[in-house]
């Protein structure tokens, strides 16, 4: 019998993935693997029998992957499950940054109680809210993987000129043959009128946007974060709000210094908030936990190296051997035994 313990509610649908072999919950004792979503793992003490743990969503940010890969605990996480939900809101964000979507449908609130007045009030008042169409305009998008292709096809699909930037392109990405892909992600801040970020954040993309970067953008630029809040220095964004360099900022990561500021919209970590998200990042990441208990297999790692041993012969049990050098890389090795 293997024990998952629950850190945050998990779909009943990836539940149900398990087996008869598993037990699960949210004050589960002598854990072999956890599943989790937002909860943060930074401060909390895992017990000796936790063997991995598996992330229902890409970002692990939340989790303190590399003290885990030292003491072999495999972090997994379920990349390209919520695609489509984030997919279609940074479309939803394109619209929302060009056409003056939310300001003109909170100033129609307004208008509640004019009568017979209404009408003539909105053909007076809408041209307030005037705002340019995507087709034809140029979307640059900054990360190609399981989420920044999907929009970028997408956009093509729109009738958008697009272009990309990824350095570690993968031959899986299926891109649209019309999107040009730039070796220099200067050429992508000179070429956008829409700027849309798709990576992880860590020590290379913290603060990626920032005053250098936007200072290489198009006069009005209009900058989409679906990311990371951190990949955005908010000092900067606001100088460039306040000039008008850029024109609109969309974020789905609302920190209190972008809140209620003009031209920025700002929505509350939607992305991935659909149900069709969360039962296929429990479905995935119930399958990574199964696969690697019960053979060794190691997929979708976010601190380990990518291991395939097939499936374990009945009568055999996984063994997990850690390896670590002098500079305290740590390797998982798996065998049948």
């Amino acid at each position: 019998m293997y024990n998952v313990k629950l850190l945050n509610k998990i779909s009943k649908i990836g539940l149900d993935k398990f087996t008869e072999n598993y037990s699960y919950s949210e004050d589960m004792k002598a854990a072999d693997a956890i599943m989790v979503r937002s909860a943060s793992m930074h401060e909390m003490e895992l017990e000796e029998s936790t063997l991995c743990v598996a992330r229902a969503g890409a970002g692990v940010n939340n989790i303190p992957v590399d003290d885990l890969a030292k003491k072999g605990v495999v972090v997994f996480n379920t990349p390209g499950a919520n695609a489509n939900a984030v997919k279609e809101l940074v479309l939803a964000g394109l619209f929302l940054s060009s056409r003056k979507i939310i300001p003109a449908a909170e100033w129609a609130l307004t208008l509640k109680g004019s009568g017979a007045e209404t009408l003539k009030l909105v053909e007076k008042g809408k041209s307030q809210f005037t705002g340019p169409e995507i087709l034809g305009k140029t979307l640059g998008v900054i990360g190609l993987g399981a989420i920044g292709a999907l929009v970028a096809n997408a956009a093509i699909a729109l009738g958008m000129d697009v272009v990309g930037y990824d350095p570690f392109l993968s031959p899986e990405a299926n891109l649209n043959g019309d999107i040009k892909v730039y070796s220099d992600l200067e050429d992508i801040y000179k070429n956008s009128d829409y700027i849309t970020v798709h990576v992880p954040l860590n020590d290379s993309t913290r603060g990626m946007i920032n005053k250098d970067a936007i200072s290489s953008m198009r006069d009005g630029v209009k900058i989409l974060n679906f990311s990371r809040d951190a990949l955005v220095s908010d000092t900067d964004i606001l100088e460039a709000l306040e000039s008008g360099k850029v024109s609109r900022y969309v974020t789905d990561f609302p920190t209190d210094s972008v809140i209620g500021v003009e031209n920025v919209v700002a929505l509350p970590h939607l992305g991935a908030s659909t149900p069709e998200s969360e039962d296929n990042c429990a479905k995935m990441a119930a399958a990574e936990i199964m696969d690697y208990l019960e053979n060794g297999n190691i997929k979708n790692s976010v601190n380990m190296p990518k291991a395939d041993m097939g499936k374990i012969p009945v009568g055999f049990k996984r063994v997990c051997v850690i390896l670590q050098n002098d500079e305290n890389t740590v390797a998982n090795v798996t065998a049948a035994v």
